[in-house]
C-alpha cells in the first residue's frame, strides 16, 4: 500500500520510560509509572510552577515547544487489546502449530476467534487500564482530545472497557473513531479478519466511523500474510491521514498490534 507521502515522522525522546534501553519491558509497569512518564524539570513557563503535577509541567512544556517550532510533537497514548480467544488458542497449540494451521482455521472445540473476542481475563485487563486512567487523571494527566480505535472487536471492547465513563471530555458516551487501517499484520489469521460494519455499528452505536469505512473487510486477504513492509507503509498511510485532517495533540489510540509497530 502506498500513499502521497505528505509528512515525515519521527519520535522524540527522553520523556517516557518506554523508550529508555534500560527499560525492561517485561518487567515495566504502566499503571505504577505514571505511563512511564519521566520525572523531570523544565524550563519556566508563564503559569506553571515547578511544584505543579508532572504531567501539567509536561503539557505546557509541549504546548510551548509547538508555539515556538516548525516541527509539530504530538502526544499518543498508544494501547494494546486486552487478551483474546485468538491469545489462548496459541497458547494451547504453540506459536508454530498456530501460525502453520490453527490461525487460518475459525475455531476450534473450544470455540470460534473469527474477529475474535476478550477473554474474561482480557475484560479484566481492560478494568485494570480504566483504573489506571482514573490514577492519572488524578495526578493530572491531560485529557485526549482525540480517540481511535481498530475495527477488530478485541480492541472495539477494550476500548469501551477503558474509556467508558471516565471523568474526561468526550467518553460519557465514548465516541472514538473507528479507523480501517488501524490493525496489525493482517492477512490469512481469521483472528484478524473483522466483522461487518453493520454489525459493528450494531454493537458500538455511539461509535464512528472514518471516511471511506466499507461494510465488508476489504484488505483482508485469506491466501496472503501482509509483509512487514507493507503493514509499515499502511500505517504510515493512516498517520498521514490523521495528522493532516485533525489538529489536535493529544491523541488516544486504542489498537490491534503492539504498539511498536506504530512508531517503527
Amino acid at each position: 500500500m502506498k500513499c502521497t507521502p505528505l509528512l515525515r515522522f519521527t519520535t522524540v525522546t527522553g520523556y517516557f520510560r518506554q523508550d529508555d534501553p534500560a527499560t525492561d519491558p517485561d518487567a515495566f509497569d504502566y499503571v505504577e509509572s505514571n505511563f512511564g512518564l519521566i520525572e523531570k524539570h523544565y524550563d519556566e513557563h508563564l503559569g506553571v510552577e515547578q511544584t505543579d503535577s508532572q504531567w501539567r509541567r509536561f503539557d505546557a512544556h509541549i504546548r510551548r515547544l509547538n508555539d515556538s517550532e516548525t516541527k509539530k510533537l504530538k502526544v499518543l497514548f498508544l494501547g494494546r487489546h486486552g487478551e483474546g480467544v485468538h491469545n489462548v488458542a496459541e497458547r494451547k497449540y504453540g506459536t508454530k502449530q498456530w501460525d502453520d494451521y490453527w490461525s487460518l482455521q475459525d475455531g476450534d472445540e473450544d470455540g470460534n476467534w473469527v474477529d475474535a473476542h476478550l477473554t474474561e481475563q482480557g475484560r479484566c485487563q481492560a478494568q485494570v487500564a480504566h483504573a489506571a486512567w482514573e490514577k492519572q487523571i488524578e495526578a493530572g494527566i491531560p485529557s485526549p482530545e482525540s480517540y481511535y480505535v481498530s475495527p477488530l472487536n478485541r480492541c472495539l471492547e477494550t476500548a469501551h472497557i477503558t474509556f467508558q465513563g471516565l471523568p474526561i471530555p468526550h467518553t460519557d458516551p465514548f465516541k472514538p473513531t473507528i479507523k480501517e487501517l488501524l490493525r496489525e499484520t493482517m492477512g490469512q489469521h481469521t483472528c484478524d479478519r473483522r466483522s461487518a460494519a453493520s454489525e459493528i455499528a450494531e454493537e458500538y452505536p455511539e461509535y464512528l466511523f472514518g471516511a471511506g469505512f466499507s461494510e465488508e473487510d476489504k484488505l483482508w486477504d485469506p491466501k496472503v500474510r501482509e509483509s512487514s513492509e507493507h503493514r509499515n507503509d499502511r500505517l504510515r498511510c493512516l498517520l498521514n491521514d490523521i495528522f493532516v485532517h485533525d489538529e489536535t495533540f493529544w491523541k488516544l489510540w486504542a489498537i490491534a498490534a503492539f504498539p511498536w509497530q506504530l512508531v517503527q
